[in-house]
């Protein structure tokens, strides 16, 4: 343990003497020693309660980009979902795979250290909080401020434990210890949402509704988790209220464009409510979104490393009807739009009706990638294995790219809470009180903002050669959306329509695993899944979610381990492990 404090505070280091940028409040001047009286002053508070922020950028404890602790979540929560394959090849880390067919068991490597990461986080937040005691030096109203973006950080890398595992454990200021910082000898008794829900509520309490340096937590982002929390329980009534509360006094406004959400160049707009905030200066910027770094096309300008394909299920499943309204009939799974095999494969079957998001969030062959060239199947690593699609999101546009000339590693955000969230969970909450009309407003709103045609992915022609292209003003495939006209008088046919407005506006961004969990359709929907798409990635084939068992991953095995006390554990394990 004496090794786990000492990199704590050599990461502590980091926090502190970092270079100034002056759009990330994350990398700031010099402003202290790490000698005991200099962190318990002002100056030394404010270093580690950075260095708590650090945490949520899923760069793990010692700095270095880690996939698997991805706020993206694009493991644990996409290729474990129906939403995303592994990609890459067979044989490239198998500890992947295990999660993406369900094989994954108590000693994963990856869950292994998502726990960790998540509970040194929660020490960072808790080593803050009674840190602020001991400055002198620091006003009364600057404390309160301090105290609240430490309880929404600790509240937060709770959620995401909450969301992780049946049963994790909730350490509070109380029983933490800088010498212990998994706070391993703390027991699991249940759930935690109370606490959660505390903390966030605590916090939107505490913090003002905007902040001067952006990346810091706001009421508005508390309230934004408070009801996320409630979402989690179908706590709808309590949900609902927040929820418009945000939506008609937080003074957030949809992005003009559904694109926007996915650029470096429109980082932190009029949509966001909270955001993981990155930069890039050079190659090897820790600052940098790296644990996403590996989930780049396999060409150049990036090179490495094919992770994160999309699924022929995914395209499919964005078809329109004639009216521009997804296939609530469930037709999409039973007609392809593009040919998932043979020497065309990616291409488009005809002239499909498709929602224009598809081609921000999937990338496919003869549809330009983000402004760097036009995708063809030599994106992709191993077609055979995985097929011809490719994710989109969260890669950068070529002005975003490392100084360094890594491409990967770039500056491109997470907006982790922005307004599309809250539109869908209040929409999803009308709909389970009842208030049908209400909750059509709410896709609606969505639904207008994807049919904006300067938000279209444009028309690309090849050029002379691979990275040359001309553009013209006709969209890149047959767009058609509308929104819904008729009144909803059906609940379970507007549940249907908000849960597959709710894949539409946030596919490939890690949250389909556990909205799956959440609405107790996963046993159905992956194996059914399972069945469509081990037709073409053979893989699959023989491969089962088995509920209740892969609803929540295990408690790490070491974790366990780690909490013997008077021999025996104080951790006790899922039941269905």
């Amino acid at each position: 343990m004496k090794n786990l404090k000492n990199l704590f505070f050599a990461t502590l280091a980091i926090a502190i003497f970092t270079v100034a940028c002056n759009d990330e409040f994350l990398l700031k001047e010099p402003q202290a020693s790490l000698s005991g009286p200099a962190l318990s002053n002002a100056d030394g508070v404010e270093g580690k309660l950075i260095s708590a922020y650090r945490t949520i950028q899923g760069t793990g404890m010692d700095g270095g980009g880690i996939w698997y602790l991805s706020t993206w979540a694009w493991i644990h929560g996409a290729i474990a979902s129906d939403n995303a394959l592994k990609g890459t090849d067979a044989g490239d880390q198998p500890e992947h795979s295990f999660i993406e067919t369900y094989d994954f068991n108590t000693f994963n490597t990856h869950n292994r250290d998502k726990w960790r990461s998540g509970y040194w986080g929660v020490a960072r937040a808790n080593d803050v909080i009674l840190s602020v005691a001991e400055a002198e030096d620091i006003s009364a109203a600057r404390a309160a401020e301090i105290i609240g973006e430490a309880k929404f950080l600790r509240g937060w890398q709770h959620f995401e434990m909450q969301k992780m595992y049946r049963t994790p454990k909730y350490v509070s200021e109380a029983n933490f210890s800088l010498d212990d910082l998994e706070a391993s000898k703390v027991p699991n008794t249940g759930k935690i949402w109370a606490q959660i829900e505390q903390d966030f509520s605590d916090a939107a309490s505490a913090l003002p509704a905007t902040q001067s340096e952006v990346g810091r937590a706001t009421s508005w982002a508390a309230k934004a988790y408070l009801a996320k929390a409630k979402i989690y329980q179908s706590d709808w009534s309590g949900a609902l209220p927040i929820l418009e509360d945000i939506i008609n006094n937080g003074g957030f406004t949809l992005a003009a464009k559904f694109e926007d959400n996915y650029l470096v160049s429109t980082r932190n707009n009029s949509e966001s409510i909270f955001e993981i905030q990155y930069s890039i200066s050079s190659s090897n910027d820790l600052s940098s979104n790296r644990e996403i770094g590996l989930a780049h096309p396999y060409i150049a300008p990036w090179g490495c490393c094919g992770f994160l394909q999309a699924p022929q299920d995914l395209v499919d499943f964005f078809q329109t009807d004639a009216n521009g309204l997804p296939l609530l009939d469930e037709s999409w799974k039973t007609n392809h739009i593009t040919n998932p095999t043979g020497a065309n494969i990616g291409e488009p079957i005809g002239n499909p009706r498709v929602d224009p998001r598809l081609d921000h969030t999937v990338g496919r062959p003869g549809i330009l990638y983000k402004n760097h060239h036009i995708m063809q199947v030599d994106y992709i690593r191993d077609l055979t294995y995985a097929g011809p699609y490719f994710s989109k999101k969260h890669v950068a546009e070529p002005e975003g790219f490392g100084i360094g000339g890594w491409g990967n590693l770039t500056a491109n955000n997470f907006r982790i809470m922005r307004l599309g969230h809250v539109l869908l969970w209040a929409a999803e909450a009308a709909v389970e009180t009842n208030q049908l009309e209400k909750a059509r407003g709410y896709i609606n709103q969505l639904r207008a903002r994807a049919a904006n045609p300067d938000g279209f992915e444009v028309e690309a022609i090849q050029g002379a050669t691979r990275a040359e292209y001309t553009t013209t003003s006709n969209p890149a495939a047959n767009y058609v959306i509308g929104e819904y006209t008729a009144a909803w008088t059906d609940q379970t046919i507007a549940r249907r329509a908000v849960r597959y407005e709710s894949r539409l506006e946030t596919a490939m961004e890690g949250n389909r695993f556990f909205d799956l969990q959440r609405w107790g359709v996963q046993n159905q929907v992956l194996n059914e899944y399972l069945a469509r798409e081990s037709r073409y990635r053979i893989y699959l084939q023989g491969k089962q979610f088995t509920s209740p068992k892969n609803e929540f991953y295990p408690i790490p095995t070491q974790a366990i381990d780690r909490s013997f006390s008077e021999g025996e554990p104080t951790l006790t394990q899922d039941p269905n492990y």
